[in-house]
């Protein structure tokens, strides 16, 4: 193999790498400087909760027919009280097709999901937000969600994703990979609420 062809199979290779675990090159460049941002701590106040005070986990991205809506059905199958809504996005659209057919391999269903927009969403006292991406946090603040309500769902996931890409109109690979992620951080995270005995489980 000559230098042209190592090159070309090389650079193939982290195309691929790239496409099955960010998505696309922004996607990692966002997850670097995300993990960046936390290891400074500027991120502190988003990656710590009260357990206690947390009534309902309230998944948020941005058209909640992806990352948010497969967020919630996963907290629900897991035993806890849970609502999603997008930051920009049309109130009852179905959720996106390759989200659909990507669910079942976790064991979950989203034919029924129907997505909310941000203004037909209510805070209630005990919400927990947990945004996909640290840009959707600040997003929250600018709109009034209080901070101390608010927490990044990628701290939870293993490994840790501070910044979880949207997998819209991206390969069938990055959504499994996506989806992966996020069963993760939601399993965790409902997980250490359980054993902190929050009164969003269900009883």
């Amino acid at each position: 193999m000559d230098k042209f062809e190592y090159r070309k199979t090389l650079a193939g290779r982290l195309d691929s790498l790239i496409d099955v675990g960010f998505a696309t090159f922004r996607g990692f460049v966002r997850l670097v400087l995300g993990e960046l941002e936390f290891v400074s701590g500027r991120l502190q106040p988003f990656v710590q909760i009260r357990p206690k005070e947390v009534r309902r986990l309230v998944f948020v991205c941005l058209g909640n027919i992806n990352r948010s809506a497969f967020a919630d059905v996963v907290a629900t199958g897991l035993g806890a009280h849970s609502a999603s809504f997008g930051l920009s996005t049309n109130t009852g659209e179905p959720a996106f097709e390759k989200a659909v057919s990507t669910a079942p391999v976790y064991g979950y269903d989203l034919a029924a999901h129907r997505a909310t927009n941000f203004p037909d969403y209510t805070f209630q006292p005990g919400d927990l937000l947990l945004a996909m991406e640290v840009r959707h946090v600040r997003e929250l603040v600018r709109r009034g969600i209080p901070e101390d309500s608010i927490a990044l769902l990628g701290h939870w996931a293993r490994p840790h994703r501070i910044h979880i890409h949207d997998p819209h109109r991206h390969t069938d690979a990055y959504f499994r990979t996506c989806f992966a992620i996020i069963h993760s951080g939601v399993a965790n995270l409902v997980e250490e609420l359980r054993q902190a005995g929050s009164p969003c489980l269900k009883r």
